[in-house]
Formats: C-alpha cells, sequence, structure tokens
C-alpha cells in the first residue's frame, strides 16, 4: 500500500516543497501528484504519478498519451485525465514557436513549418492540411482534409478548391506530414503537387506552395523550385 500524502511531512508534501524550494526542485513525480491533487484509498496522488511514469517509460512520451490511456490507470477518472490532458496540451502551446496560424501574414514556407511541426511533426499518420490565404497572403483558416495511409486518390483537388471558393480565398498551400522523418517527397507528393497545381490554372487559385513535415525538418516545393511562378 503507498503511503498517503497526509502522511508525509508537511516539509516534503509536493505542494509545500513548491511554494518553500520553488516549482523548479520538484520531481515529475511530485509534479504529476499536485496535477492529480488526490490519490485512492491505496494510492496517493504521487503514487498514481509515478506509476503513470512508469508505465509510459519516458517523461516525453507524455505528449502523446490520451484520454483513453489514461482512464485505464485504476485511480485515474475522466476528471483526472482531463485535468492532465489540460495541463500537458497547455505546455504544449507554451513552447510553440508559431502559437497561431490564422490571421497571419505568410512570410515564409518557415512559418508554417514552424506551426505545424508542433501539431502534426510527431503523428504516425499522415494528416494533408490546406492552408487558404487572402489576396495579401494572410491566412484566412486551415482545413485537415485527411487522415490516413499514404493513397493521394482521397486527396482529391476538388475537395481542396471547394474549401478555397467557400472561404473566398485567393491562395492554397498544402502541408502534409511523414511519419518516417524523411521529408523528401514520393512520386506520389510530386503527382498530387502537379494536379494541383494544373488544378490552379483552370479555377484562377493560385497554389503557392506544398510543405512536407516532420518534426525537425521540412521540405517545400516553393523553395526547392519544384513551384515556380
Amino acid at each position: 500500500m503507498g503511503v498517503k500524502i497526509k502522511d508525509i511531512p508537511i516539509c516534503e508534501r509536493p505542494r509545500e516543497r513548491l511554494i518553500i524550494n520553488g516549482v523548479e526542485s520538484l520531481s515529475n513525480e511530485e509534479l504529476l501528484a499536485i496535477i492529480l491533487k488526490t490519490g485512492t484509498n491505496g494510492n496517493s496522488a504521487k503514487d498514481l504519478g509515478n506509476m503513470i511514469l512508469s508505465k509510459i517509460g519516458n517523461i516525453k512520451k507524455l505528449a502523446e498519451i490520451n484520454l483513453e490511456t489514461l482512464k485505464n490507470f485504476k485511480g485515474i477518472g475522466v476528471s483526472k485525465a482531463c485535468d492532465l490532458l489540460a495541463s500537458i496540451e497547455l505546455g504544449k502551446r507554451i513552447n510553440k514557436d508559431v502559437d497561431k496560424i490564422k490571421d497571419v501574414k505568410l512570410t515564409s514556407s518557415e512559418l508554417v513549418y514552424k506551426f505545424y511541426k508542433e501539431k502534426i511533426g510527431d503523428k504516425k499518420q499522415e494528416y494533408f492540411y490546406s492552408i487558404y490565404l487572402d489576396s495579401n497572403k494572410r491566412i484566412i483558416d486551415d482545413k485537415l482534409l485527411f487522415i490516413g495511409t499514404v493513397n493521394y486518390s482521397l486527396v482529391h483537388p476538388r475537395e481542396i478548391f471547394k474549401e478555397a471558393y467557400l472561404l473566398g480565398a485567393s491562395a492554397i498551400i498544402c502541408v502534409h506530414n511523414h511519419p518516417s522523418g524523411n521529408p523528401i517527397p514520393s512520386k506520389q507528393d510530386y503527382e498530387i503537387t502537379n494536379n494541383l497545381l494544373d488544378a490552379s490554372k483552370i479555377l484562377g487559385i493560385k497554389v503557392l506552395d506544398h510543405i512536407i513535415i516532420c518534426k525537425n525538418k521540412y521540405y517545400s516545393f516553393l523553395e526547392n523550385n519544384d513551384i515556380i511562378f
């Protein structure tokens, strides 16, 4: 049976240690204990934190944890799981190079990369986004159009340009990730880009770039002269 927080000397309890010594002095288990607040009949909040860390193996893996996984831990219900997930998401947002994409004026492909590397750089499936811009290259909105295996028959220009018309966009940037970690375009990446460029000439809405995102690098069709205006 674990030791209850109330049985730990006051000066050694996580919250009190934070107040006295500062948040930097706390262990990962103690930080989780503060977020979880309470334990169960058999385990303290610190014990629950330790169980989570032991199960996932690495504190960085918390960034990938989800609601269902957390609910599998004895003593963690929906409320505790939501508190923890909210804290994790807040931490992600604090560390983003680019906080938001909407209403931002596009100045470089790197700006798009900095935003989407946090959003899809670590995903295990491909996520395909279209970013829609006005005539001043200010981003109106982005739309997630596809999730799944590499199969561009599902990413049809019709769906991409339909959203552009609905939003009154003048230009489009396509973004997708490579779960392999290698951003070099595949044959299919070139095919979908060329199809979009052909459609853009007919429909009068420019395709400014197609950017392939990985966690630590990216590939821009524009920067590599695969798209020339």
